[in-house]
């Protein structure tokens, strides 16, 4: 009998520059953390968590866009596609996705590393013929792919998630960008929130039972462990809105008292109510993204929604 089959890990050789840019971005005049340090391990199973509230739609709403569209994907991206998962997460939404896009390759990039290698054994033993390939990687600065994991078929980037509402509207385009180039005979599948009424988007992002809130304040557990800081997450309160000039959601964390937070090499002084920035996750219209689309270099883009258009999928050719 044959051994089991192995998903392959690989491990994005870089010289880490991100504590360095962590500790400077808490001494600017508005102090901020990147959102890649609400990805621990623990912080990826609150997100987990999150997506199972009653107040968070996106991730069934855009299951239910799935479900309804799943002809038309293979139609428009054929089977046997090199399916990349960015911000893969727990990998379910991309394995829900393998019936109808019968994969040659699954090749899944996170952050979160231990998370994915747990989530690549669980994918493997489901899908035991299937290449699985883990990715660990920040890619939202930039996209490092092996050029040996995309030959073989077409690539199909997958983005699901709205994740993409996390970036800056000119990071955004830089990132699609990356992706264009990568994704060259395949495509783009992407999750996208839609603007809709301040009170569904607030309650998505300040859950009655806390649950974000727990996840925003792992974010300084998270940073003390890279940078060496001494938060204490009892301390702050997380803090939610939706700033509609702008489209966007905003998380903060807020000082509850005055308090001196230290690391290597320096420490700030935090008035009671002064706040660090978290997130920032944008809102489009459907116009709005089909053009920031055309923009980045992608052809014909096209867009399912829900009944209520709260939420959007994209398709688009590279």
């Amino acid at each position: 009998m044959s051994e089991p089959r192995s998903p392959r890990f690989i491990q994005s050789p870089v010289a880490d520059a991100g504590p360095e840019v962590a500790r400077a971005a808490l001494l600017v005049p508005r102090p901020s953390i990147a959102p890649k340090y609400f990805y621990d391990s623990l912080g990826s199973k609150l997100f987990e968590a999150i997506t199972e509230l009653a107040e968070y739609y996106p991730t069934r709403t855009e299951a239910s866009i799935f479900a309804a569209h799943g002809s038309a994907l293979r139609t428009s991206f054929g089977a046997g596609p090199i399916l990349v998962d960015l911000g893969a997460g727990n990998c379910a939404k991309a394995v829900s996705l393998f019936p109808v896009l019968e994969p040659m390759r699954y090749v899944a990039v996170d952050v979160s590393v231990e998370f994915l290698r747990e989530a690549l054994r669980q994918v493997q033993r489901r899908h035991p013929q299937l290449d699985v390939v883990g990715l660990g990687q920040d890619f939202s600065s930039r996209l490092d792919l092996p050029d040996d994991l995309l030959q073989g078929g077409p690539p199909l980037f997958f983005y699901p998630g709205s994740s993409i509402g996390n970036f800056t509207r000119d990071e955004a385009y830089a990132f699609l960008r990356r992706v264009h180039r990568r994704a060259a005979g395949g495509g783009l599948l992407i999750g996208v929130d839609l603007v809709k009424p301040r009170p569904v988007l607030e309650a998505a992002y300040d859950d009655a039972l806390g649950v974000t809130a727990a996840f925003n304040l792992n974010a300084l557990r998270h940073l003390n462990a890279a940078i060496g800081s001494d938060f204490e997450p009892r301390q702050w309160r997380h803090v939610a809105f939706y700033d509609e000039a702008a489209s966007r959601i905003e998380m903060h964390l807020e000082a509850r008292e005055p308090l001196a937070v230290r690391w290597p090499g320096g420490e700030r002084d935090f008035a009671a109510g002064e706040r660090i920035h978290t997130e920032n996750s944008y809102k489009y219209t459907i116009e709005g993204f089909a053009s920031l689309l055309r923009d980045a270099g992608f052809r014909d883009p096209e867009a399912w929604t829900d009944e209520n258009g709260w939420f959007a999928v994209f398709r688009a050719a590279a």
